[in-house]
């Protein structure tokens, strides 16, 4: 078996840009390939950052019997579409959070790459970041006790322009998609799927989300208070509270290089473990090996996981009149 894995980039944006420099920490995974609804677009792209093969579509690149692996990273409503015919064609996935833009499309990728048994991953980098796998070895060896409740911020300013991405209703825009998937992954991960959720914030004119507070509640009593905002800057930090102690995991929680154990009756620990690259080898390397090994999901980001934070995302969103819908094929 090749040691190699061959991905294309579907959507050369700004995340595209970040991601792809990371390539060259995952031996092995090499991009040979990249789509764009603009030609023009995705032979800029390529040129500058050694592609070879540029596409003027997403169905061109998913064509493309060289490409074993895509990254797909256009805007959130679009992933269904070129997730299915991805999975068709037999490639691999690599999908940017948020999943899709609504639960019923995440379930129906999901059931299609079970039935493929192709591998197919959300892009929740969050989980692979060294310090947070740290933070879950030591939750696991009983470090704080049983892990009772979870806090988390994310947000960041952005002044409302109905032109840009984040504020349009059609494709995916709002805090929840783009910024609130991180906070309700990270307590999903520790306490598992919640029972209840409570959801309260404000929308832009262009009816996506603007803010929102989320309570987690789970039947035994645990909980997790997640916060997420295009209005105004939050802090990034995140706090995981035991039975017998705490972890504060420093901002910004996402992707964090320190963590700080605190445990009853000793001092605070303080456990730095710095990214390879910019932090998302980590993810990149997580697919290429189980390609590579035949895998079908993440142990660590199953698919399973995905569709309760959608199904969390979803249900806040509605609470808040929010409600978005997949976009159709491309032409």
């Amino acid at each position: 078996m090749s040691a190699e894995t061959r991905w294309g980039i579907v959507g050369p944006g700004r995340i595209a840009e970040n991601v792809v420099r990371d390539f060259p920490h995952v031996p092995g995974a090499r991009v040979t390939a990249v789509g764009s609804r603009s030609l023009d677009r995705a032979r800029d792209f390529a040129d500058r950052h050694g592609v070879p093969t540029a596409y003027g579509s997403y169905a061109e690149l998913v064509a493309d019997p060289d490409v074993d692996v895509l990254y797909l990273a256009t805007p959130h409503p679009q992933h269904h579409a070129v997730a299915l015919q991805a999975i068709a064609a037999g490639k691999s996935l690599l999908v940017e959070k948020a999943f899709t833009a609504t639960l019923a499309g995440s379930q129906e990728v999901v059931d299609a790459a079970r039935a493929a048994g192709v591998f197919v991953m959300e892009a929740m980098w969050t989980r692979f970041q060294p310090a947070v796998v740290r933070l879950r070895e030591l939750i696991a060896d009983g470090a704080v006790g049983e892990v009772r409740s979870v806090q988390a911020d994310l947000g960041v300013a952005r002044e409302f322009d109905p032109a840009d991405r984040l504020f349009a209703k059609e494709l995916g825009g709002g805090a929840l998609l783009d910024l609130g998937v991180y906070v309700v992954s990270f307590a999903q991960m520790l306490l598992g799927d919640p029972d209840t959720v409570r959801a309260t914030g404000s929308t832009f004119p262009t009816g996506v989300d603007a803010e929102a507070a989320l309570l987690l509640g789970w039947a035994d009593g645990r909980s997790a208070t997640l916060q997420t905002s295009l209005r105004n800057a939050l802090p990034g930090q995140a706090r995981v509270f035991g039975t017998t102690g705490w972890v504060d995991v420093l901002p910004r929680f996402h992707h964090p290089a320190t963590i700080v154990l605190h445990r009853a009756g000793a001092d605070p620990e303080e456990i730095t473990l710095p990214a390879a690259g910019t932090g998302y080898s980590h993810e990149i390397g997580e697919v290429h090996e189980g390609v590579l090994a035949g895998r079908t999901e993440s142990a660590v980001m199953p698919l399973a996981d995905t569709l309760a934070v959608m199904r969390v995302l979803e249900e806040a969103a509605a609470q808040l009149g929010v409600s978005f819908t997949e976009a159709p094929p491309e032409a």
